[in-house]
């Protein structure tokens, strides 16, 4: 059986439409839909443990530090309209902060995760 990976789609602007659209269409990938404001968003994120929030950026953001710090491996993703630009914040964290863990983030690398 294939890893099903569950992605909320927080917003129903334009851009996140079509980024609904294709995630539909991907294999493996289960959509969860919910329009602000939803008060009941962390519960959605608890029971449902998706593996991203994505965001219209231009429509404001979740409340990031509660959610990274209630789901760590949780992927907020904001989609900047006016740019196309996607940003990425996560709440893992290495082993230590050293050099090397720092050489891994700023190369898009895998952090060992404690």
């Amino acid at each position: 059986m294939e890893d099903l990976r569950k992605v909320i789609i927080y917003g129903d602007s334009l851009i996140l439409e079509g980024v609904r659209a294709k995630l539909e269409a991907s294999p493996g990938i289960q959509v969860i839909s919910l329009n602000p404001p939803c008060t009941s968003l962390a519960n959605v994120i608890t029971a449902q443990h998706p593996a991203a929030l994505i965001f219209d950026s231009a429509a404001g953001q979740p409340e990031f530090p509660a959610f990274l710090l209630q789901q760590p491996e949780l992927l907020l993703i904001g989609i900047e309209p006016e740019t196309h630009q996607a940003w990425v914040w996560s709440g893992r964290q290495a082993a230590a902060v050293e050099a090397a863990d720092l050489l891994c983030v700023i190369r898009n690398e895998d952090l060992p995760i404690p």
